[in-house]
């Protein structure tokens, strides 16, 4: 296993060993001990996604005091993984990074809290797995427009399909809830 940061420094990006044979294969999705480079990180809630090809969710966040780090990977399928960073005080404010996540890369990323997640499915579909470092809270949830053009994130899908709630989400410019 390998982590190391992405072009945004608090961002990581984790290569894990997968062991496969005839019968399929096995990986390890989380040790804390072997993960301890995420900080001291406490996870309390594993959350499981399944998407169709096109479908992009995010870009989403929860406010303090449920701000969430998450730690995704994708069990089937491929993703374009999108993390925005949303502390005003940042020197990347605004800045995001793109991964592709799949089934056969082997990678995890590590979002800290402080950023705005979202990914887009480019398989036939997709099942995303992610845990999460605080719990959900509706009250704190918070989202960014996937097309606002001042983030200017290229998706990788021409025909997205996209929630209701994630079409009416603000531009990242009219958040009133960022990270300081």
């Amino acid at each position: 296993m390998r982590i190391y940061s992405a072009e945004i420094p608090d961002i990581k990006i984790i290569e894990y060993d997968k062991f496969e044979d005839s019968r399929g294969f096995f990986f390890e999705s989380y040790n804390k001990k072997k993960y301890y480079e995420l900080g001291d990180v406490e996870f309390v809630q594993d959350n499981f996604s399944k998407s169709i090809k096109g479908t992009i969710r995010g870009l989403h966040y929860q406010i303090e005091p449920f701000a969430q780090g998450k730690l995704c990977c994708v069990l089937v399928g491929k993703v374009i993984d999108v993390a925005v960073d949303i502390r005003k005080s940042s020197p990347t404010f605004g800045k995001h990074i793109l991964i592709e996540l799949s089934d056969e890369n082997n990678k995890q990323i590590y979002i800290p809290p402080g950023f705005a997640h979202g990914f887009a499915v480019l398989s036939d579909y997709c099942i995303f797995h992610y845990k999460c470092s605080n719990y959900y809270d509706k009250n704190s949830e918070r989202s960014i427009r996937f097309d606002d053009s001042d983030l200017n994130i290229k998706w990788g899908i021409s025909n997205p399909i996209i929630s209701e709630k994630d079409l009416k989400a603000p531009l990242l410019k009219e958040q009133k809830d960022l990270f300081k």
